[in-house]
């Protein structure tokens, strides 16, 4: 079974210094296995491209190829790993975040679950470094309540999960092609994941999440919380909500969750949070854009370093 690792990138340099290292030593464990580690970056400003080559380069001997995808235009998550995906060559892709890097043998334990031709992906445990302390993430749990879709971190006692991060993942590369990727609806950041899972869960196919794949994840270094303030995310999680829910939901759901919108709309007022109402107009904006917008090809470099 061949691997392609997949990292996306947005301005990620002081990142990768760090964690591509790590990831190109677990390349090696896995020997011939691993065909490509493929960066993909969003068109960053601080000079990850350059700092890549000529890491790579000075390297004596590489496991495997690394390419280097440039967007020429700054297009988000969901389009940045769609384009890698779309580009590598493996029978599994392994997404890593430039905040991630993985600990010993990682995909040893991952790898064997996709011997199961049902399987779509498998979730690592994440060593979440959050203000000092770690927390163990990995294991996600979904359901729909008052017409709404909720989730939340699941203890990692269990196999089963509601999605898988696309942030530290693996996942089977034919699967995530014939169902359409990552919804680029979604940039630039949150749900796509979730959503990716539920579509590909809806129509059979497994999810597992496995404890003893384990990456160390520096969540507040990460390219999110450099680069946007804490209410501009919570807007767009709350946009990426509702486009989940518009997107996901059968007539029933869809029924159900106008019937109880008013309800989240008032309960949003009293506590204050506008940004609620906020994410609904702009999941209305985002749709109806989407509908009138005719498509665009954003152009790409490529650069292949040969192992």
């Amino acid at each position: 079974m061949s691997v392609s690792i997949i990292i996306p990138n947005y301005n990620g340099k002081h990142l990768l210094k760090k964690n591509l290292p790590n990831v190109i030593r677990e390349a090696g464990r896995l020997g011939s296995a691993v065909r490509e580690i493929i960066i993909v970056d969003d068109a960053s400003s601080d000079g990850s491209i350059h700092w890549i080559e000529s890491y790579s380069h000075s390297r004596k001997t590489l496991p495997c190829r690394i390419i280097i995808l440039e967007n020429l235009a700054n297009l988000g998550f969901s389009a940045t790993v769609n384009k890698g995906v779309m580009r590598a060559t493996g029978d599994v892709v392994v997404l890593l975040n430039t905040d991630v890097y993985p600990e010993r043998n990682f995909l040893k334990a991952a790898l064997p679950h996709f011997e199961n031709p049902d399987v779509f992906g498998v979730g690592f445990l994440d060593k979440s470094k959050e203000d000092g302390r770690t927390i163990t993430r990995g294991r996600g749990i979904g359901w729909w309540e008052k017409g709404m879709y909720v989730h939340k971190r699941g203890e990692i006692n269990g196999t089963d999960t509601s999605w898988i991060s696309g942030g530290s993942c693996a996942i089977k590369r034919s699967i995530f092609l014939a169902i359409g990727g990552f919804n680029e609806l979604y940039s630039p950041f949150y749900w796509e994941d979730i959503d990716l899972s539920y579509r590909a869960s809806k129509i059979g196919y497994k999810l597992y999440f496995e404890p003893k794949s384990a990456v160390i994840h520096e969540h507040a270094a990460g390219a999110i919380k450099s680069n946007y303030q804490p209410w501009q995310i919570k807007r767009i999680a709350y946009r990426n909500q509702f486009i989940f829910i518009w997107t996901n939901a059968t007539i029933r759901q869809f029924i159900t969750h106008l019937l109880w919108l008013p309800y989240h709309a008032l309960l949003a007022l009293k506590r204050g949070d506008l940004l609620f109402i906020y994410g609904y107009g702009d999941a209305l904006a985002r749709l109806l854009q989407a509908a009138i917008r005719q498509p665009r090809t954003i152009g790409m470099k490529s650069v292949v370093i040969d192992d």
